[in-house]
């Protein structure tokens, strides 16, 4: 899948991984923003492990009263507690049905998305992602739309033609360099999409979870989508995704169908995800220590730019990073992500304490003095 680091982690506790020689590394990019309450949170592992002694697994043809504990925790925690939950298994499967229902709810097949957006590789998710490198001959779709970011007369043009089934759009984009739609843009779109029966999708599969200081980015904005997505730091690195439909869509047997989504497992890390965002506070301190971290950054001179929310956060420079990366990884023993060429993306856990920061920063320090 990737190019691979001559690193193999067996051992993660907190904000840090630990190879087969020892050797500790400061993890601030979550493995792709999945690590959401920390590695091997001991709340996390006794309640997997209590689970895993009942049992693991059933079909969704028996009733589990997991499901309805962890939709009852996350309706409460993220305040959407009037909207239903289906759960799943990823943040493309999760995105693969919340355009089945706008389909199924509109009769109409044309999405549109946005330019740097990245929705998953499954077959209609991955026909509105742009990047025309991973999506092969089967996928392309001459009614998926891609328009510019934060353009809302471009998205009024293409709505009022009347055949669009959906507007799908990232909290926050990840892939595409962290770059966040405008407040006014998302409450254009809400009020667009009410006017030209079409359907509002909030990916929020990178974005949510508490990692931007707010359970969802959209909620900065102040707006309801119709649907919302979810994935990564939902189950701190057991599979799970879920999509939140709003009141307006009605339930049928079959609609939407998973084998594997909502399983006692995948409940039983859900719930403990919650468990420990809510009693510890993990919001709040995305909050704080992410916006310690971005105004240590605006520091350096060498950074061209530093975007952000929370503990989701972009650092551009004008030369290429992957010698930055590099770096950081195999001198200084730190773990980050890219998008591109040019950007750095940190997505550490949501516990990671100040004085790690500090770490970070530190470190960065003496990289960037020497490039």
């Amino acid at each position: 899948m990737y190019p691979l680091f001559d690193i193999e982690p067996v051992k993660a506790e907190g904000s840090f991984v630990y190879d087969k020689n020892g050797q500790r590394y400061l993890d601030l990019y979550g493995g792709h923003a999945v690590i959401s309450i920390g590695h091997s949170h001991p709340h996390y592992v006794a309640n997997i492990s209590s689970q895993l002694e009942k049992i693991g697994f059933y079909s969704n043809s028996v009733q589990n009263p997991l499901q309805e504990k962890l939709a009852k925790k996350l309706g409460e925690l993220s305040e959407m507690d009037e909207y239903s939950l289906f759960l799943c298994n990823s943040g493309a499967e999760a995105n693969e049905n919340a355009l089945k229902l706008a389909s199924f709810k509109t009769n109409k097949s044309k999405v549109i998305s946005f330019k740097n957006s990245f929705h998953g590789r499954t077959s209609a998710a991955v026909a509105i992602t742009d990047n025309p490198s991973i999506i092969a001959p089967l996928n392309r779709r001459d009614d998926a739309v891609l328009l510019p970011l934060n353009d809302l007369n471009a998205v009024e043009k293409e709505l009022s033609k009347g055949d669009v089934a959906a507007v799908i759009i990232e909290g926050i984009q990840g892939i595409g360099g962290i770059r966040m739609p405008d407040d006014t843009f998302l409450r254009g779109l809400r009020g667009l999409c009410t006017k030209h029966n079409a359907f509002l999708i909030l990916d929020e599969v990178q974005s949510g979870y508490g990692r931007s200081g707010k359970f969802f980015a959209f909620q900065y904005a102040g707006i309801k989508p119709d649907i919302v997505t979810i994935a990564k730091g939902m189950g701190n690195g057991f599979p799970i995704g879920g999509v939140l439909i709003s009141p307006d869509f009605e339930a049928s047997y079959g609609l939407l169908g998973t084998t594997f989504g909502g399983n006692h497992l995948a409940c039983a890390a859900g719930i403990a995800v919650l468990d420990v965002i809510k009693s510890q506070k993990l919001i709040q301190n995305a909050t704080t220590v992410g916006s310690y971290l971005m105004d240590e950054l605006s520091k350096f001179d060498q950074i061209k730019e530093v975007r952000g929310l929370g503990l989701m956060i972009g650092i551009e420079f004008e030369q290429e990073i992957s010698e930055i990366r590099k770096k950081l990884l195999f001198d200084k023993k730190i773990f980050t992500g890219v998008s591109g060429k040019h950007i750095i993306r940190l997505l550490p856990p949501l516990n990671l304490k100040k004085e790690n920061a500090t770490l970070f920063i530190q470190k960065f320090k003496e990289v960037l003095d020497k490039i």
